[in-house]
């Protein structure tokens, strides 16, 4: 959804909120719990108990004295911080006691001791989920799956993947909208330089008006004008001393009043002897059309018909 405003093109996409399956359980903030120190070097003496507190762990977890577990599990843990199995049998505790963050921090440490450990990945996947990190759950849950498939898994990654699912099609659609937006930005953008480019172009070509040119760059200056506009140019060459310039003067600038669509500029030949001979004047008067900076035709002499012939010719799709 988008809101409108004056300024549109600066709008923000409103995103709706997605409707979720799912039971979503608030973080845990308890202090971390107590964690082994994986550069112990272990004792078989310390690995073999280790492993009676996990059988005593396991068999408080089936009674459902789920806090004892815990306690029996961290001795083992502190006693073998190097077993993966251990750390990820103490976080599906957690995740029983609806604590998905310490979950999470078990997993973690059961992973970085084995990477491959199935039932790390399955406790964070689950974790995540409670926690309603739908994605990554499915992501973790699918690791899981591969290394060692069971129906829990299979079972919690129905729960998940709908969500999934959901999220992604919502990120698509929201993600097209923006750059829906972003390309109106672009559009409007480029419509306003264009509007601002027009207004600075029609304010250098004087509509209805003869341009007297006194200078090379001034006149690279009108010609990019009118270029910006489409319009057609009459540039007319001068000198004061030419007897037809001064009888077609008059007619040049009723022309102008005529045809505000197009320019007329004026040069004189004796103050822009250099502009002359690049346009290779060789008498005056001489008019040259000019579209896009290029010349495209031109009247030499004071040839009244003709000019109004050739501005007729080509001005009339440069309106």
């Amino acid at each position: 959804m988008e809101k409108v405003g004056e300024n549109s093109f600066e709008d923000e996409i409103m995103e709706s909120d997605i409707e979720l399956e799912g039971e979503v359980f608030e973080p845990d903030n308890d202090p971390p719990q107590k964690m082994g120190d994986p550069s112990v070097e272990v004792s078989d003496e310390n690995r073999d108990k280790a492993q009676l507190y996990k059988k005593e762990g396991l068999d408080a977890l089936s009674e459902g004295k789920l806090i004892e577990a815990v306690e029996c599990l961290t001795d083992g843990i502190l006693l073998n911080p190097t077993s993966a199995i251990l750390y990820a049998t103490r976080a599906g505790v957690f995740m029983k006691m609806k604590k998905p963050n310490a979950a999470i921090r078990d997993a973690d440490a059961a992973l970085q001791i084995n990477p491959d450990s199935a039932k790390g990945y399955k406790s964070r996947g689950m974790a995540k989920a409670m926690l309603g990190k739908w994605e990554d759950a499915a992501h973790d849950l699918h690791l899981a799956a591969k290394l060692d498939f069971d129906e829990e898994i299979c079972s919690e990654l129905k729960k998940v993947e709908p969500n999934v699912h959901k999220i992604e099609e919502h990120r698509k659609k929201y993600e097209r909208l923006r750059k829906e937006r972003e390309v109106k930005k672009a559009d409007m953008e480029r419509q306003r330089k264009q509007a601002e480019e027009v207004s600075a172009a029609s304010a250098v070509v004087k509509d209805g008006e003869v341009i007297t040119v006194h200078s090379s760059n001034e006149l690279e200056t009108k010609l990019k004008a009118a270029s910006s506009l489409s319009r057609l140019v009459i540039l007319y060459f001068t000198a004061t001393w030419c007897g037809p310039c001064r009888l077609m003067g008059p007619v040049y600038k009723s022309l102008a009043e005529a045809h505000r669509n197009v320019v007329f500029l004026k040069v004189d030949i004796d103050e822009l002897g250099i502009v002359a001979h690049r346009w290779n004047v060789s008498s005056v008067p001489t008019f040259s059309c000019v579209i896009n900076g290029k010349e495209i035709d031109k009247v030499v002499g004071a040839d009244k018909a003709s000019l109004e012939r050739k501005i007729a010719q080509h001005g009339s799709s440069k309106k």
